[in-house]
């Protein structure tokens, strides 16, 4: 592949990225939650059972003190709460609260209503097609917001 391709492919691929991060940021607070692009990253994490500070960090690429900030910010806004953690006592587990999780929800709605526009201009077998081959590329992530 020459260099202008495949810098004309990394530059669709972003942008693809970026619009479809827009869109589903718009379609959560359309549905009533206030929020950002880096909350959907980090509720990936917490939907798991929750998370360390520690475990956040590392899931978005970031500083302690970064996702200490972020987990403040969502918990003053009622998406997540810090429990006490089950195996380390020294440790808070964040976990999403009832409204974190129908926040989830509005992400998961978001998501399939941006993806609908692409099946509407490809189709739904090359949007098939594109999910297998990205997932052939980029197997387990890390699904994380570029700072």
């Amino acid at each position: 592949m020459q260099n202008s391709e495949a810098l004309a492919l990394t530059a669709a691929l972003l942008a693809a990225a970026g619009d479809l991060t827009r869109r589903i940021n718009e379609g959560v607070v359309a549905r009533g939650f206030e929020g950002r692009p880096a909350y959907g990253f980090a509720f990936t994490r917490l939907a798991r059972g929750g998370a360390t500070v520690t475990d956040l960090a590392a899931h978005l690429g970031v500083t302690k003190q970064a996702a200490s900030q972020l987990v403040d910010e969502i918990v003053r806004k009622g998406y997540a709460e810090r429990r006490a953690h089950p195996g380390d006592a020294r440790a808070r587990l964040v976990v999403l609260t009832e409204r974190g999780v129908a926040c989830t929800r509005a992400t998961e709605e978001a998501a399939a209503d941006a993806v609908a526009a692409w099946v509407d201009i490809l189709g739904e077998g090359e949007v098939r097609a594109l999910r297998e081959r990205l997932t052939r590329i980029a197997p387990y992530g890390p699904i994380r917001p570029a700072w």
